[in-house]
C-alpha cells in the first residue's frame, strides 16, 4: 500500500490536486526495495506540460524494462503546492511511490527550453538537494540533464553533475552498470567524485566539474580544457540507430486534460530541409525513418492500451516521410472504425495534405497553418526555407477550395539582414492571401469573411545553426518592429481580415542570453530564482524587473550575449560538443545565407554537413 506523501488536507488546498496523486492509467509499480537502481525523471514545468512530453515516456519505458531499476515521475509544482510543501516542510517526491526525490540515486532533468531554468532551481531547493553540485556529499542523487538545451549547457554547469548530450536510447544503460559497480561491485564506500570521473568517459556523457573555464579581457571564452587527460576534449552526441528498439506501447495516461491530450506516434527523427535558423533541424540530424509496419503496429498497441481519443504523428517535418500516404491511410480506416482522431502537425499544405486533412478534420472548427517564416522571397531565401510566394498562394488557394476559410501564419522577426521592406512584405503576403480566398472561392460558397491570423516570433540565434554567430535585435528594436509592422497590417485592403500577435520582447532576451551564454550566468539565475522567479515561461509569472536585478546583482551585462556578432575564431561555449555537423558546413551556409543563396535539401544533393558518419552506408534521406 503507496503511503501519499499528501494528506487530503492539503490536496484540498491546491488547484489541480490530481497533478500530485500519481495512479495515472500505464502507470508502472515495483518495489523500491528491490530494485538496486531509483532514477527519478523530472520535467521542470508543471505536470500538464511536463506529461505531454514524449521524451520522458520514452525514457521511462526504457529504464522500467530494466529488472534492477525503478524510474519515477516528478514535475514542478504549480506556484500554490510549491507554498505549502514549503510551509509545512513536505520534501518534492516522485508520484509513482510518493517518496522523497531526496532518497533516489538519480535525478534526471529534461532541459527542453530555457525559460524552465529557475524552475529547475526550484527542483532542487523543494527535494532538499542543495543547489550547486560542488556542495553535494556521496548520500545525494546524481543530477543529470537531458534535452535540446543541453547543446549549450554552460548556464546552468554549476548546478548539474552530467550532462547526456544526445539521445536517450544509447548509453544510458552503460552509465547505469557503471553506477552499480561503483555503488555495490567494491568494498569501499561509493565516491562520488571518483563515479562521476569515471562517468566522464563514457561517449556523449558530459561533467562540466572536470573541466576549467578562463576568459578574455573583453569577456569572450579564453579556453575550455578538461582537468586530467583521461577526461575527454570533445563529447560526441549520441544517435540512435535503431529507433524501433525503444518505444513505449504502453504510455502513461494523466487523469486530467494536459496540452498534448493524445497518444503521440514518432514517425521519424530529424529533417532534410537545412533551415537556418533551426536548431532542432541540426542536431538531431541525421534522418531517420521508422519502418512503416512498425508504426502500424505501435498505433495498434497505444489506442488499445490508452483509451485516448487521438493519435499525433510527430516528426520536424511529416510531409517528408516515406511512407506517409501507406501511413495515414491505413490509420483512417483504423482510427475511423474506433472513433479516433488523428492529428496530423508538421505537413506541407499540398494537395494530399489537404485530403487526408478534409477525412480526418471537421473542415467548420479547424484552421490550417502555413509557416512562411518570412515575408519577402529574399528572407525566405536567406533563411532556406524553400518556398517561393506562388507555393505559398497555390497552398492556400487549394485550401480555400477545400472548405478552409482560417489560416495561420508564422513568421520571425529580427533575423539576420532584415529591413523595413521585408517586415513589410509580411503584411503584404498576408492581404494576398486574404485576396486569393475572394479570388477561388465563389460568393455562393463563401463561408463569412476569410480570417487570416499572422503570428510573429523574435529571432533568438541558436547553438550548432548557421546563424550562431549574429547578434539578436535589442528589446527597444522588436518593439519598434512590432509597431512597424502593426501599422502596414492596418494599411492593406484587407486589414480587418488581418489579426496580428507578437510574442514578449523581454522574455525573448531572456532566452537568447541563456541559448548562447557560458557558466558565469549561473550566478544571475541563482539570483532571480532567489528573487522568486520561476514558472518564466508563463506570461502572469514572468517579471523581467527581477530579472534585471539579477544581472545588475551579478554584474552581467545581458547584451554582452545577445548583441554583438561573433567572427568564427570566437572560441564559443559549445564548442567542446561535436554534434556531427561540422563548424565547416555551418560557417559555409552562413555565407550561404548573407548572399541570400538556397542550398537544395538533402533529397536534392547531399551537402556533405558531417553527420552521415553516425549511419553504416551514409544517409538514405
Amino acid at each position: 500500500m503507496i503511503q501519499p506523501a499528501l494528506p487530503k488536507r492539503i490536496l484540498m488546498k491546491a488547484s489541480k490536486p490530481a497533478r500530485y496523486i500519481g495512479n495515472e492509467v500505464n502507470m508502472v509499480i515495483k518495489d523500491p526495495a528491490h530494485e538496486d537502481i531509483r532514477f527519478c525523471m523530472c520535467f521542470p514545468d508543471v505536470y500538464e506540460i511536463g506529461m505531454s512530453h514524449l521524451g520522458i515516456q520514452i525514457l521511462y519505458d526504457m529504464f522500467n524494462r530494466r529488472e534492477d531499476t525503478y524510474c519515477e515521475r516528478v514535475y514542478s509544482p504549480w506556484p500554490d503546492m510549491d507554498e505549502i510543501m514549503r510551509d509545512e516542510n513536505i520534501p518534492l517526491f516522485a508520484l509513482e511511490s510518493q517518496q522523497p526525490v531526496k532518497d533516489f540515486d538519480f535525478l534526471g532533468i529534461t532541459l527542453q527550453y530555457e525559460m524552465c531554468y529557475t524552475n529547475v532551481l526550484q527542483i532542487l531547493e523543494l527535494s532538499q538537494i542543495p543547489i550547486y553540485a560542488k556542495d553535494r556529499g556521496n548520500d545525494i542523487p546524481i543530477v543529470i540533464g537531458g534535452g535540446p538545451c543541453t547543446y549549450n549547457p554552460e548556464p546552468l554547469a554549476d548546478f548539474f553533475d552530467i550532462f547526456y548530450i544526445g539521445e536517450g536510447e544509447t548509453v544510458y544503460g552503460e552509465l547505469l552498470d557503471l553506477y552499480k559497480k561503483y555503488k555495490y561491485g567494491t568494498d569501499t564506500e561509493f565516491d562520488r567524485h571518483e563515479f562521476l570521473k569515471a562517468a566522464s568517459q563514457i561517449e556523449g556523457l558530459y561533467v562540466p566539474s572536470l573541466y576549467d573555464v578562463t576568459y578574455n579581457d573583453d569577456g569572450t571564452l579564453a579556453s575550455f580544457e578538461p582537468v586530467s587527460p583521461e577526461v575527454p576534449h570533445k563529447i560526441i552526441k549520441q544517435v540512435a540507430v535503431d529507433l524501433e528498439e525503444y518505444y513505449p506501447d504502453k504510455p502513461v495516461v494523466p487523469y486530467i486534460k494536459v496540452t498534448q491530450d493524445r497518444s503521440v506516434l514518432e514517425i521519424m527523427r530529424g529533417c532534410i530541409r537545412g533551415c537556418r535558423f533551426c536548431q532542432a533541424g541540426m542536431i538531431y540530424r541525421p534522418l531517420r525513418q521508422r519502418n512503416v509496419e512498425y508504426l502500424k503496429k505501435m498505433a495498434q498497441d497505444m489506442i488499445a492500451s490508452t483509451g485516448q481519443e487521438e493519435i499525433s504523428l510527430s516528426s520536424l517535418s511529416s510531409s517528408d516521410y516515406n511512407c506517409l500516404k501507406e501511413l495515414v491511410y491505413y490509420l483512417i480506416d483504423e482510427c475511423s472504425e474506433k472513433k479516433v482522431n488523428i492529428s496530423l502537425p508538421s505537413l506541407r499544405i499540398d494537395a494530399f495534405s489537404l485530403d487526408v486533412m478534409g477525412k480526418v478534420q471537421d473542415i467548420r472548427k479547424s484552421s490550417l497553418t502555413f509557416a512562411p517564416e518570412a515575408g519577402s522571397q529574399r528572407m525566405r531565401d536567406v533563411i532556406n526555407k524553400g518556398l517561393t510566394e506562388e507555393v505559398i498562394l497555390k497552398g492556400a488557394g487549394e485550401a480555400f477550395g477545400s472548405g478552409w476559410n482560417r489560416v495561420k501564419l508564422y513568421f520571425m522577426m529580427g533575423l539576420p539582414g532584415e529591413t523595413y521592406d521585408d517586415i513589410e512584405e509580411i503584411a503584404i503576403l498576408a492581404n494576398k492571401i486574404a485576396s486569393h480566398y475572394y479570388e477561388v472561392v465563389p460568393k455562393e460558397n463563401r463561408k463569412g469573411r476569410v480570417e487570416i491570423v499572422v503570428s510573429t516570433s523574435l529571432f533568438v540565434p541558436k547553438p550548432f545553426t548557421p546563424f550562431q554567430w549574429s547578434a539578436m535585435n535589442i528589446p527597444e528594436d522588436f518593439t519598434v518592429k512590432r509597431k512597424f509592422l502593426t501599422g502596414k497590417v492596418h494599411d492593406q485592403l484587407n486589414q480587418r481580415s488581418i489579426k496580428y500577435n507578437c510574442h514578449d520582447s523581454y522574455v525573448t532576451l531572456i532566452e537568447g542570453v541563456f541559448a548562447r551564454g557560458d557558466r558565469r550566468l549561473s550566478q544571475v539565475i541563482y539570483n532571480a530564482y532567489k528573487n522568486g522567479c520561476i514558472f518564466d515561461a508563463w506570461t502572469e509569472y514572468f517579471d523581467m524587473d527581477k530579472w534585471k536585478q539579477a544581472f545588475t546583482d551579478a554584474d552581467i551585462d545581458p547584451f554582452f550575449y545577445t548583441s554583438r556578432n561573433r567572427d568564427y575564431e570566437e572560441l564559443l561555449p559549445w564548442d567542446f560538443i561535436d554534434i556531427g555537423v561540422t563548424r565547416e558546413f555551418l560557417m559555409r551556409e552562413n555565407e550561404r545565407a548573407k548572399r541570400a543563396e538556397v542550398t537544395p535539401n538533402c533529397r536534392q544533393q547531399c551537402q556533405a554537413c558531417g553527420a552521415a558518419r553516425y549511419l553504416k552506408g551514409g544517409c538514405k534521406p
